[in-house]
């Protein structure tokens, strides 16, 4: 029989292409509203926030098109795989980020997915800026240049 493990705590999944595709200013954690058989399936490490956003609706605000799987103990309680879920924020909050994102067009893009010490799943968001294809290109230069510069110096000693 396979054994599965648990994540009590720690990154259930992480947009590693978030940082390479925007310019993150600001980063702010929030909670997120799950039902039961979303949080059992992310104790099993099955989530995929990669093509994920959040967006204002009123005063709340909704973490769109993350997809969590459905959990396979469920029975016929499951829910919907790319439902939308709302992020718990204080008002002043909403109201900052969303005033952002509307006036300086900026977006909110999820880096992680993970549980705190204390087992709640929470959703790290960054208010980010598009880069255009140079800046992406100059990105890539500067990494690689750092990564040949680590190297020579670990050569030399």
């Amino acid at each position: 029989m396979a054994k599965s493990t648990l994540i009590s705590h720690g990154r259930v999944a992480e947009n590693r292409k978030a940082r390479f595709n925007y310019s993150i200013e600001d980063t702010i954690e929030a909670g997120i509203v799950l039902m039961g058989s979303e949080v059992k399936s992310l104790r099993l490490g099955r989530a995929t926030i990669s093509d994920s956003f959040a967006q204002p609706e009123g005063r709340e605000m909704f973490l769109v098109n993350c997809h969590i799987p459905m959990y396979q103990g469920g029975g016929k309680f499951q829910h919907e795989e790319l439902r939308k879920r709302r992020l718990l924020l204080h008002k002043k909050q909403i109201d900052r980020l969303s005033a952002a994102i509307q006036r300086e067009g900026m977006t909110l893009v999820p880096l992680a997915l993970f549980f705190n010490d204390k087992g709640i799943a929470k959703v790290s968001l960054g208010l980010a800026k598009g880069r255009k294809h140079q800046d992406r290109r100059e990105a890539i230069k500067t990494r690689e240049w750092n990564r040949q510069k680590s190297r020579l110096m670990k050569d030399r000693g």
